[in-house]
């Protein structure tokens, strides 16, 4: 979910769903250290729960970026060892690390020293040839005896070389038996199952079976899906919004206090195009926004006149 899941995105979420325990878009432990950290680690008070998603391979490092997310109060820090893409290969870090399970155990050690929150692990089921179920709970082991008692398990394996990125999102099968069989055999970890859930029947029957799931990009093409998986969770507070154009409208506050700060429209307008997705006006709503939210200048208005294209049934 890199250039995804920034802030903007996640205060949009947030307004969709009270309860979900929101992630950032995978930032490196590396930039962290010599990059903008104040505009890296930006994040609005709303999303609470929210965590800070680190790359990295090197255990200092990792603490170093892991405290920082902690001291300016993040929920939790994960590491990613489930990104395959070359720049991610390139830097040590992503999937390729589930060959290097003492790694990952090392940098969990030494951020969790350095971090006074919990630090979880996102990982695939196997990499390359390298698929085996034995594989797999191996490397649970080994990180989970450094003290990780959380894994976001993306039920498909990582092929590095020979798929793009994209590809690995799709064409290894999943396999949600294997990660299923985790919780059987490490009942004390919490394990939360990602991948091809696209409906909110999907995620009730998972939930028999782990503790708890993880949505991406259903949950970004498609945003009203989070307001319909709290409600078959139960879990929806009394500040749900009733519809589509509530939503709209409670974001508008934060779309002018953006704006005047310097942010451009186009960048907080662009997480909102699949809000309507499958309604009455969906191309009007997306087109609007499309074309007009990257004008120079281009304000709430611009917003309000996309929303009033579409009915208020929608």
């Amino acid at each position: 979910m890199m250039d995804w899941t920034d802030r903007h995105c996640r205060y949009f979420m947030r307004l969709l769903s009270p309860r979900a325990c929101l992630y950032t878009e995978m930032i490196t432990a590396a930039a962290c250290k010599h990059g903008d950290a104040d505009k890296l680690l930006q994040f609005d008070s709303s999303e609470h729960p929210v965590a800070l998603q680190l790359g990295g391979s090197d255990p200092a490092l990792m603490a170093a970026a892991a405290k920082q997310g902690a001291v300016r109060g993040y929920d939790e820090i994960n590491i990613n060892v489930g990104c395959p893409s070359d720049r991610v290969q390139s830097g040590a870090f992503g999937a390729c690390l589930m060959a290097r399970p003492d790694t990952v155990a090392a940098c969990i050690t030494e951020m969790q020293s350095a971090a006074d929150v919990p630090v979880t692990v996102k990982t695939r089921i196997g990499i390359d040839d390298q698929d085996s179920y034995d594989f797999l709970a191996d490397f649970i082991g080994t990180v989970a005896d450094a003290g990780c008692a959380t894994f976001i398990v993306h039920a498909r394996k990582a092929i590095l070389e020979g798929l793009s990125p994209k590809d690995n999102r799709t064409v290894p099968p999943l396999d949600y038996q294997r990660v299923y069989r985790l919780k059987q055999d490490f009942p004390q970890l919490s394990i939360i199952l990602n991948g091809g859930i696209t409906t909110v029947e999907q995620a009730m029957q998972h939930l028999k079976q782990i503790d708890g799931v993880m949505i991406g990009r259903q949950a970004y093409h498609q945003p009203w899906f989070l307001t319909e998986l709290e409600l078959a969770l139960g879990t929806a507070g009394s500040n749900q919004p009733a519809d589509r154009h509530e939503l709209v409208e409670r974001m508008l506050p934060y779309v002018e206090r953006e704006l005047a700060t310097g942010t451009e429209l186009k960048h907080i307008a662009r997480h909102m195009l699949g809000l309507f997705a499958g309604r009455p006006g969906a191309r009007a709503w997306r087109r609007h926004l499309s074309e007009h939210a990257q004008m120079p200048g281009a304000g709430a208005e611009v917003v309000q006149a996309a929303l009033a294209r579409l009915p208020r049934a929608a």
